[in-house]
Parts: C-alpha cells; sequence; structure tokens
C-alpha cells in the first residue's frame, strides 16, 4: 500500500449526505486519488484530481439517488418520462459542486495544495449529446424537474461518439470524431438487469388466440440489446436526484467463432458492428438510403428500449393498465420520438392484448407532443418503403390508427376531400412516406409550441386543420433556462451582485425576484459595479481567444456576440454583410470606430450543409482580412471560435454586450441563447421572432433594440412575391457590401469564391437578409451609440436582467406539471437520503 501523508488508508464512513461536511469531503477526494486513480497525492495530475473529486461528489449522490428512486416506487408517485434523442448536459463536476454545497469546499482543497481548481474542472470532458437548443432545453428541464423535487426520467441515446469536434482549417469547417466516452465517465452506472431487446426487420404474421381474437406477431426479425446507462441529475438545495437513462447498442451475438476460424473475419463481427452503429454517432449523415434508414433505427430503438422499461416498472405495482396515464407521463421533445405513438400501441395491443379502443385511449392520454420547428422541411418524415422494411408491424399500426383517424375527419368535413389529404398522417404526394409529426400530433392529448408566437403560428399556419379539429389539445409553453449554470454557476461575479441586493433565493426558489433589482436602475453605484464585472468577465473571455485564436481583442470595445448553429433562417450571412459595411465605411472614416467592436460568432454547421458551411468561410475570410489591417488600429475585431458547446458558451455569454438575435421572423421557434444573453445582462439586438418577442415585452421595449418586418409582413412579402434585387438596388449601402464581396477583395482577388453567395442574395434570398438589412444597420447604429455612454448601458443591462426572470426553466416545467403532466413533488428527507446506503438498512 501506497504511503501518503495525512491520508487514512481506510476508505471514510460514508455519512449522511447534507452537503456541508468539507473535512469528510476532502478526505474523500485523498481517498479517490489513491485508490480509484492509483497515485500518489504529491504525483496527481489535474485530470487525477477531477476524477478524484468526480467520484467522490457520485459517492454522495448515490445514496440521495436511491433514496429518491425508493420514494418514487414506493409512493407509487406519476412521473414523466422525458423523451429526447438530445440532451446538452454540460459538464457536471463544478455544477454538482454548487447544488451539493461544496464548491467552497473544493476550492479551499485545491488551494490547500496549490491547484488551480478550473484546471481541474477543464479536465472533465463535455459531453456533445446534442446539436444546439434542443438538447440544452432537455437538460435545462431535467434540471428544474429535479430542483421542483419532481418526479422524472430522461431517456435518450448513450452515443459513442457526439455531436462533431470542429476544427477551422483555412476557413473552412472541418469535422473530427468527439470521443467523450474515451475518458472514464464517473457519472454514469451501467444497469445491465434493465436490458432490453428491440427488433428491426422481420415480418408479421396473424392468427387467432384461444379467445378467437385475431392476434398479430413480429417474427423473423433481427434483435438489438439496450444496454441502460443511468446519470444523475441533481437538484439545487434538495436531496432529489433524478435519473437520465440513456440507451447504448449491443449485439445479441458478439462473436461468431465459426466463421472466424473458416477465415471469414468480418461476417465474424458483421452482427456486432451492425447493432452497435445504433448508437454510434448523433445524426448521421442521411444523404443515402443507409443513413436514412440508420436514423430511423436511432429513433426506434432508444423509444422501444423506454416504453418497455416503463411498462416494467409499472407492471410491478399493477394488474391492470387502467391506472397507466395516471402514473406515466410521456413527453415527447420535438418529432424524433414520435415512433412512440406507435410502439406505445404495439406493446398494448400485441403484448399486452388490451382492446384496440382502450389502448388508444391509454395512448392519448399518456402521450405530450412538444413541437420545435416552424419549418416544413425540418419536420421529419419517413418512405412508406423504409417503414415497411424496418418496421413492418408499425408500419401497419399507423395505416389502423391513420384510417380511424380519417374517419373522425370524415365525419367531422364530410364534403372535404382536400381536408384529408392535408391532415392524414400518410403523405399521398409525390411517394408515400410518413408524416412523423402528424403522427405525434394525432397520439397526443396535449400539443405545445415553445413561445407564444411559435405556438400562435403552429395553430394558424403549421397544423391549422389539426387545431381546428382538436382546439383543446393545444397550448405554449415558453422555453426557458436554468439560472443555476447560466446564471449562478456561468458569472459568479454577476451573480454575488444581485445575492447582495436581493438575498439569495432567486436561484433555487422564484427568479422573478430579479424584479427587484428594478429598484437600482438609478443607483450609480450599482450600475458601476455591474460594467465592471461585465469587463471583467470580458477581459478573461479576450484571454482565452488570445490564447487560443490568437487574436488580440481590446477590452474597452463593445463585445457583439452570435453563438449559435449556423443556419441560413440565422442569418448569421446578415451579421457579417454588416461587419463588411462598417469596414467599408471606417476606411473612407475611421471615426465611425469610435466606438471600438468586437463581433464574435461560434456554431456548427451540419457536415452535409454545404451552404452553411460556407457563411462559415466566408466569416472566417473577412476576418483574416480585417483583423490583419494596420489601419484600424484594434478598434474593428472578427472572431469565429470553433466547436462551440456548453462549456464555451458558459464562457462568452456572461463576456457579451450585445446579443444578435436576427433570424427571419415566423421561421425561429422560441431560442434560448436570447435568454440566457439578457439574464447576463446582454442587450438584444432582434427581430419579432421567437421568444424575442416576450422578452423584449419583459425586458421593457426600450430597452431592446428592434428592426426588422413582422411574422405577417414577412408572409405577405412572400406571397407578393419578394424579389431581393429591389432591395438590392435601393439601398446604396447594401449595393456596395454586396459588389464589394463580388470583387474577391476578402478572397485574395478569387472573385468565385463567393459567387455562389452574391447569387442567392441577388435572386433568390429566401430568409429576407436584403429586406431587413437596412433596418439591421440603423439598430446597430443605435446600440454602438448607446455604448458610448457607459451608466445608461450598465441601466439598460440591469433592466435586462430583472426582466429575465420569467424565463427560468422552473417556471416552464411548473407550467408543464400543472396543465400537461398533473404532477406532485416528493420531497426527500434529508435523513433518508443518507440512511438509504448504510449497510443493512
Amino acid at each position: 500500500m501506497l504511503a501518503v501523508p495525512n491520508v487514512s488508508p481506510k476508505p471514510p464512513e460514508i455519512l449522511p449526505f447534507d452537503g456541508s461536511d468539507t473535512s469528510d469531503f476532502q478526505r474523500s477526494v485523498l481517498n479517490h486519488v489513491v485508490f480509484t486513480c492509483g497515485k500518489d497525492v504529491k504525483d496527481a495530475t489535474p485530470r487525477d484530481f477531477y476524477r478524484a473529486m468526480a467520484h467522490s461528489v457520485r459517492d454522495r449522490l448515490i445514496g440521495r439517488w436511491l433514496a429518491t428512486q425508493r420514494a418514487y416506487d414506493v409512493g407509487d408517485h406519476k412521473q414523466v418520462h422525458y423523451f429526447s434523442s438530445e440532451f446538452l448536459t454540460g459538464r457536471s463536476l463544478g455544477l454538482c459542486l454548487l447544488n451539493l454545497g461544496l464548491y467552497d469546499a473544493a476550492e479551499s482543497f485545491a488551494r490547500e495544495r496549490g491547484l488551480d481548481l478550473n484546471a481541474v474542472l477543464e479536465a472533465e470532458g463535455d459531453p456533445g449529446l446534442g446539436n444546439g437548443g434542443l438538447g440544452r432545453l432537455a437538460a435545462c428541464f431535467m434540471d428544474s424537474l429535479a430542483t421542483l423535487q419532481m418526479p422524472a426520467v430522461g431517456y435518450g441515446i448513450r452515443y459513442d461518439f457526439g455531436i462533431f469536434e470542429q476544427h477551422i482549417v483555412g476557413g473552412e469547417q472541418v469535422e473530427k470524431r468527439d470521443g467523450w466516452l474515451e475518458m472514464e465517465n464517473p457519472w454514469e452506472l451501467a444497469r445491465h438487469e434493465d436490458a432490453q431487446l428491440v427488433r428491426f426487420y422481420g415480418r408479421t404474421q396473424r392468427h387467432t388466440d384461444e379467445n378467437g381474437e385475431t392476434r398479430v406477431e413480429w417474427v423473423d426479425a433481427r434483435q438489438v440489446i439496450g444496454i441502460p446507462f443511468d446519470s444523475f441529475i441533481t437538484g439545487h438545495k434538495t436531496q432529489t436526484v433524478n435519473t437520465l437513462r440513456l440507451w447504448a447498442a449491443r449485439a445479441t451475438q458478439e462473436f461468431n467463432l465459426n466463421l472466424f476460424n473458416s477465415g471469414d473475419h468480418w461476417r465474424a463481427v458483421e452482427e456486432k458492428v451492425d447493432s452497435e452503429n445504433i448508437s454510434k454517432v448523433l445524426y448521421p449523415a442521411d444523404q443515402t438510403e443507409h443513413g436514412r434508414e440508420l436514423r430511423l433505427k436511432q429513433q426506434y430503438f432508444f423509444v422501444a428500449c423506454s416504453v418497455a422499461d416503463i411498462v416494467k416498472r409499472y407492471k410491478r405495482r399493477h394488474k391492470t393498465f387502467k391506472h397507466f396515464p395516471d402514473r406515466v407521463a410521456v413527453q415527447m421533445n420535438d418529432t424524433h420520438p414520435a415512433i412512440t405513438v406507435a410502439e406505445l400501441m404495439r406493446v398494448l395491443v400485441d403484448e399486452e392484448r388490451l382492446p384496440w379502443a382502450q389502448a388508444w385511449e391509454i395512448t392519448v392520454k399518456t402521450l405530450g407532443y412538444t413541437n420545435h420547428t416552424l419549418m416544413p422541411e425540418a419536420l421529419e418524415t419517413w418512405p412508406v418503403a423504409v417503414f415497411e422494411r424496418l418496421l413492418p408491424r408499425h408500419l401497419e399500426l399507423i395505416y389502423e390508427i391513420n384510417h380511424r383517424f380519417l374517419r373522425e375527419v370524415q365525419t367531422r368535413w364530410p364534403h372535404d376531400a382536400a381536408r384529408l389529404g392535408e391532415l392524414s398522417i400518410v403523405d399521398e404526394g409525390g411517394g408515400r412516406r410518413i408524416r412523423m409529426a402528424h403522427l405525434a400530433t394525432v397520439g397526443s392529448h396535449s400539443i405545445n409550441g415553445v413561445a407564444r408566437l411559435h405556438s400562435d403560428l403552429i395553430k394558424t399556419s403549421l397544423f391549422p386543420g389539426f387545431h381546428e379539429l382538436w382546439p383543446e389539445r393545444f397550448n405554449n409553453k415558453t422555453n426557458g433556462i436554468t439560472p443555476r449554470r447560466w446564471l449562478l454557476y456561468a458569472n459568479p461575479g454577476l451573480s454575488q451582485l444581485i445575492t447582495e441586493l436581493i438575498g439569495s433565493t432567486w436561484c433555487d426558489k422564484d427568479l422573478m425576484e430579479l424584479e427587484r433589482l428594478r429598484e437600482f436602475q438609478g443607483d450609480a453605484h450599482v450600475l458601476q459595479r455591474l460594467s465592471a464585472i461585465k469587463q471583467e468577465n470580458k477581459r478573461e473571455l479576450a484571454q482565452l481567444i488570445k490564447k487560443t485564436q490568437g487574436i488580440s481583442l481590446r477590452e474597452d470595445a463593445m463585445y457583439v456576440v452570435q453563438v449559435k448553429r449556423i443556419h441560413e433562417y440565422k442569418r448569421q450571412l446578415m451579421n457579417c454583410l454588416e461587419i463588411i459595411d462598417l469596414y467599408l465605411r471606417a476606411k473612407e472614416d475611421l471615426s465611425v470606430l469610435n466606438v471600438p467592436r468586437v463581433y464574435i460568432f461560434a456554431g456548427k454547421a451540419a457536415p452535409a450543409y454545404f451552404v452553411a458551411k460556407h457563411h462559415i468561410k466566408l466569416i472566417c475570410d473577412v476576418a483574416d482580412v480585417i483583423n490583419s489591417d494596420p489601419s484600424l488600429q484594434g478598434r474593428l475585431k472578427v472572431v469565429f471560435i470553433p466547436n462551440y458547446g456548453v462549456s464555451l458558451a458558459q464562457r462568452i455569454i456572461p463576456a457579451a454586450d450585445v446579443s444578435i438575435q436576427i433570424s427571419l421572423a415566423g421561421k425561429e421557434a422560441s431560442g434560448t441563447s436570447n435568454m440566457k444573453f439578457a439574464l447576463n445582462g446582454a442587450l438584444t439586438v432582434g427581430t419579432l421572432d421567437g421568444a424575442n418577442v416576450e422578452i423584449r415585452e419583459e425586458v421593457g421595449v426600450e430597452n431592446f433594440f428592434l428592426f426588422g418586418m413582422t411574422a405577417d409582413e414577412v408572409s405577405d412579402a412572400s406571397a407578393r412575391g419578394y424579389s431581393p434585387s429591389v432591395c438590392i438596388a435601393r439601398s446604396d449601402r447594401l449595393r456596395a457590401v454586396v459588389e464589394f464581396l463580388e470583387s474577391g477583395f476578402f478572397s485574395f482577388g478569387d472573385a468565385e469564391r463567393f459567387k455562389s453567395i452574391t447569387e442567392y442574395l441577388r435572386h433568390h434570398d429566401p430568409f429576407m437578409v436584403c429586406a431587413d438589412f437596412d433596418a439591421y444597420l440603423e439598430a446597430q447604429r443605435a446600440v454602438g451609440e448607446l455604448f458610448a455612454k457607459p451608466l445608461a448601458f450598465s441601466k439598460k443591462a440591469l433592466l435586462n436582467i430583472a426582466g429575465a426572470g420569467k424565463f427560468s426553466s422552473d417556471a416552464t416545467i411548473q407550467n408543464y406539471v400543472d396543465d400537461i403532466w398533473k404532477l406532485k413533488p416528493v420531497p426527500i428527507p434529508a435523513a433518508s437520503a443518507g440512511a438509504s446506503i448504510l449497510p443493512g438498512r
């Protein structure tokens, strides 16, 4: 045994954990350095101390977790099961330390040993199990459910490789694999005893059972094993620890020894490789038939595992399915889990032998569907041929669901044949396809949008026929963000100031308490402190950018930030064109940069989304030219930060002065980065789109820099026949920018490099960049003018923080709980959380 000074060779006793025993925690960390990492303390690296701290935290979580699960089971409480193909959780250690009240203990431990706690926290991988807002929303919701002590389980996929690691090489996005599982993940437990079998392919056959009923069997199918891995979701200042259960695919036959010995080495492992590809990569490319089939496999795989898991747990306490909707709520996060409708019906009808009518009533009462997009091309559809091959029984069930549904439609509107085609789950035009959003809508008792404008547009534009048929099913649940990660943890300086001003309960009870900050809008001392905190955050971000990108930034500049998925409708292109306009004017008169500006971009483009990737190339080429132009004297800089994710967002958002939220009105469902920026005191330049509408109302119209067309005006312009060339012709500044881009100035004389972009702007421009461009210039001018008045700018920043309280995910989840899921909180006593893991209990 290693001799370690001041460390007992005996692991510390596991106590009832209230999160406050500093010495016990520090002793536990030292023991894990030795017994888990196998290191002498003096030789341990930051990575070793991360592992030791993570295991020490996990030791304290397991008791609470077991107590939580026991309380849910013994009390037979109704639980929500959140189905999402993405959970973008971010790093766990720092937030867990905060939630358990151990952050100060960790800082003290690091300081006493000459460690940098930040280096320890940075040693944790950043799980990329999501692409953006959808996965981050799911993670915020899980945080809030645990904090509100609500019975909940998250279900998804444990991808071997998450969203790709983005590199920028020569201004081009290059995708590399995200090996988040290459290092040990201490935050999960494999639960092999809860493995599930999932079937694909095969055929169906009918027979008559002993009661004379016709039954359908799914036979000759290939089988895949789903192994669950449970992660811990901790509540803030509660004993509740909920479960995030992610499924990994494993083959039923690992290795065929006979084939291997005969020399057929590939076929010996073919089944293993094919099976495990299901949970290999988040969103495999779907340009090929095989890629499309793999995506559908992924969706069915995690849904089938999760439904089987839920039914198994329910049957432990219930002999019939009479009370199933009273004990089980399932929320489908977008269309990816929409196959749940057919799968739950298959289980209830084929396996549990319930009559169709009863099974359908249970299914509809159990399921809820959250829609996240207004763009028809983003609503998933699958060719019937793919369904027939991969999920033959489910296709039969969907046909039957559709047949019965269309009878209801025909009864309501007996002489409206066009409505049948509009509402049908099966799209008969242009190749028969299954409309997954229609399936989710027909099979759910609740359909919600994620911002007030979005929910209204669902009713009037996306699904007007469904809304007319079932108006009572449609509702709005504006998205929210967790203040624990996005303020308390990400911005400790601002959090401390808020706590000094209004007390400490804002982050764990009611974020609307931030409204009290309005009392300080005339307090110059508070406004100066707020400005100083922002300046410190900018200094830290500038250091990070200098270290990683080699670009020096002025810390007195106005930091203008647009960080989100790269997509045409989010209009990073318009932001870039405004930078070119500013550059052109600065070359003629440097005084236009009396307020220095730093433009920061970050975000990933889908690997096959070549237009979006070309926009990244444009931004990077513009940045190279501007950043190397000595005549600007450093007053204008442009930075594209690669590999945007949760941890990087936590560094960027607190440093932003201006939040760019410029999607074309009517295209963004909600957005959540807009909420994070406002909560951290950035002023928004934005359109009336998504949650921007509600943010503007809450922070005050005078504290929001609005520009651009409304959703109705966009619709009208499109109906009239939108012509971007007309917009270019009547705008001198836009015309100059387009012509300058065409000249090849930003591509070293290569006039062809960005020709596709200028041609797009002149002749297509589906997201109306040209129409909104001049208004955007004016909004940027106005916010720059305000930045030159520090106290006035800080006052508006304070009012943005004060108005952001509505956008807590706690409030959003409470609305889901009250209106859709009908849950009750289940407090976990501290004593039971400690006692649950003691021997003999």
